[in-house]
């Protein structure tokens, strides 16, 4: 059974960490990403399977300190607005017993960028250069992060213990922070793990590595949870077994792994079978749940419907 890395974790920071330990290879936690205040996957689930996901996941990214409003796409702005409130949204709903929650971060560039700086390609931000004392990009990466802090402080004073997954996707190029590859981006969450303790003391955040390259890993130290992004380029029943081998070999046997983003949602009758512990999944938003492009009904209602998930009714 693991303990937290911040060894002034809050109760229920070890308490959701006991239990995703014991649910994993024994069950698991159904989980879904939603962007928007009107939440439309958790209703589309809802009408589907007559159940609703144990964990929930939100995006701040409307929250980032630095938007380029003026020459951002149509895209993008109707992309922050819908986002906008999920704080408050994501805070009334943790306060309901029981319920999981968990946030993405896709942070506008902290200098410079236009449209969805978030993307490499959108700005010329450089990674490499926080990590260097007295320059503009470290000063600018400290203040975006303690206007972030300032937010996650509303769940500490809830008692609210949150999955935090800063930096994902950090083995692939296309956000600024994995650009300068997966060993810059490992500092970069470093550097935020120790600010985020030992300054602002943080101490509900239970902290999910998400990247599956070997020069990427923070270490046991600074991890809770390893977690991987998976997109199949087309539907297969899967437990993702060998994603899972692969992310042990590269990062730790020593933690509770998650599938924190799925395209395609398991398979629960192989998963019951194989018992290869996951301790939960989160499929993304938007057409990648409603709707039967990416996952059929048939499949979503064998999920909810099997006594191997865990799920909210």
């Amino acid at each position: 059974m693991q303990t937290p890395v911040n060894k002034n974790a809050s109760k229920e920071a070890k308490d959701l960490l006991s239990f995703l330990c014991k649910t994993a290879g024994n069950a698991i936690i159904t989980g879904q990403h939603t962007q928007t205040v009107p939440m439309e996957e958790i209703q589309y689930i809802k009408q589907i399977t007559g159940f609703t996901p144990k964990l929930r996941g939100f995006e701040l990214l409307s929250y980032s300190p630095n938007i380029n409003y003026a020459n951002s796409s149509k895209e993008c702005l109707t992309e922050i607005q819908e986002n906008r409130n999920t704080i408050q949204v994501a805070l009334e709903w943790a306060k309901q017993k029981g319920n999981i929650l968990t946030f993405s971060f896709h942070w506008f560039s902290p200098i410079g960028g236009h449209d969805k700086s978030f993307y490499a390609k959108n700005t010329d931000f450089d990674a490499e250069k926080i990590l260097v004392d007295g320059t503009p990009e470290r000063k600018a990466f400290f203040h975006d992060m303690d206007k972030i802090a300032e937010l996650l402080k509303s769940f500490k004073k809830a008692r609210i213990p949150v999955l935090w997954r800063p930096f994902h996707e950090s083995d692939g190029t296309w956000f600024w922070w994995g650009a300068k590859g997966p060993a810059v981006a490992k500092e970069l969450y470093k550097l935020m793990f120790n600010h985020y303790t030992a300054v602002h003391q943080l101490d509900n955040l239970l902290w999910v590595w998400n990247c599956r390259q070997k020069e990427g890993y923070p270490g046991d130290e600074f991890t809770d949870i390893i977690s991987a992004d998976i997109y199949l380029p087309k539907y297969m029943p899967t437990d993702y077994k060998n994603e899972y081998e692969e992310l042990i070999g590269n990062t730790t046997k020593n933690k509770v792994a998650a599938l924190a983003e799925v395209g395609y949602i398991p398979d629960v009758e192989i998963l019951q079978q194989s018992r290869i512990p996951w301790a939960y999944y989160m499929s993304w938003s938007k057409e990648f749940i409603i709707g039967q492009k990416y996952n059929s009904t048939e499949n979503l209602k064998k999920m909810y419907e099997s006594f191997y998930s865990i799920k909210n009714p």
